[in-house]
């Protein structure tokens, strides 16, 4: 029997990420965005040691494992959400959710490039159609004076993202996924956080200033479900169906966020959009290697049955 369970639940998470850039865009538009990013990421990570500690599954790390984690957080949270953050100031919810769906094709290429993982036709395909989809959506269709600066952010953001996946895979093979990820925005955070008190001196105090009630709903919404509970849900999810079907549920991400864009920041979305993501999906799909191991897992059971 499939586990639907685990594919509702995927679905789930989709929806709630995809909504998270809505989200996102909304905080880092009312605050300012390092400091508000930093303490949304703070939260995020003790609500993940919080629900670890309820089930006994937080333990300190070894060395190895504190330095494999330490640049993991560097790229995956430091890098990433600072690029998120302030990129997401300057584009729009629909093009950041879209270029973010680039975040598979951006992995297989440095893990072809530094695990030595093999280079096939449909990856190549792939990786085309999805970079194809991304210029068609920072371009504006052809116009050159289409590009922003916070489209190259996002685009930075999905980058470094995507090394410490690769860094990740390094040691997650001896620390649960769930406690990592919950260093990893813990270490993270307070970096940003400092950053935040560099670069925006007064961004505590505009934290406390422009608050409301809907903001602080989005926040903690934002913060403690699709960034702490989403990130445990979806790593149990690989555990229990493999790295490669949970991916293909990924493609559902930026059609979410263009939903969340549409629905409550009133984006138009135009025929770019429409082309890009579909290129996107195609790419991700062929690019990542999700259709050519699940097609080589059906052979290999029907071969055995």
């Amino acid at each position: 029997m499939k586990p639907y369970r685990t594919y509702i639940i995927l679905f789930s998470v989709m929806v709630v990420w995809g909504l998270n850039v809505t989200a996102t865009k909304i905080l880092v538009t009312n605050f300012m965005p390092v400091t508000i990013t930093g303490i949304r990421v703070l939260t995020a990570g003790l609500t993940v040691f919080l629900l670890l500690a309820l089930i006994k599954k937080v333990r300190t790390l070894t060395k190895k494992e504190f330095w494999y984690v330490f640049l993991a957080s560097i790229f995956n949270v430091l890098a990433h959400h600072y690029f998120l953050s302030i990129g997401l100031t300057e584009t729009t919810a629909t093009n950041g959710g879209l270029i973010m769906g680039m975040s598979p094709l951006l992995t297989t290429i440095l893990a072809i490039s530094f695990l030595g993982t093999p280079l096939t036709l449909l990856k190549t395909v792939g990786l085309l159609l999805g970079f194809s989809g991304v210029a068609f959506i920072v371009l504006e269709g052809s116009q050159v004076t289409g590009i922003s600066f916070g489209d190259g952010y996002i685009l930075l953001s999905v980058l470094t993202q995507a090394v410490s996946f690769i860094l990740i895979k390094r040691v997650a093979h001896t620390l649960d996924p769930r406690l990592m990820t919950g260093y990893m925005m813990v270490i993270g955070s307070l970096f940003l956080i400092v950053i935040g008190l560099i670069e925006e001196p007064q961004g505590f105090a505009g934290v406390i200033e422009n608050s409301t009630v809907s903001l602080w709903l989005i926040y903690f919404a934002s913060a403690c479900i699709a960034t702490a509970m989403g990130h445990m849900l979806y790593n149990e999810a690989i555990g229990k169906i493999g790295a490669s079907e949970a991916s293909i549920f990924i493609n559902l991400n930026p059609f979410f966020a263009l939903v969340g864009a549409v629905l409550f920041l009133d984006e138009k979305i135009l025929f770019q959009h429409i082309l890009g993501f579909f290129l996107i999906i195609t790419g991700v799909l062929l690019g990542s290697g999700a259709v050519e191991e699940i097609r080589n897992r059906r052979l290999r059971k029907k071969n055995a049955a």
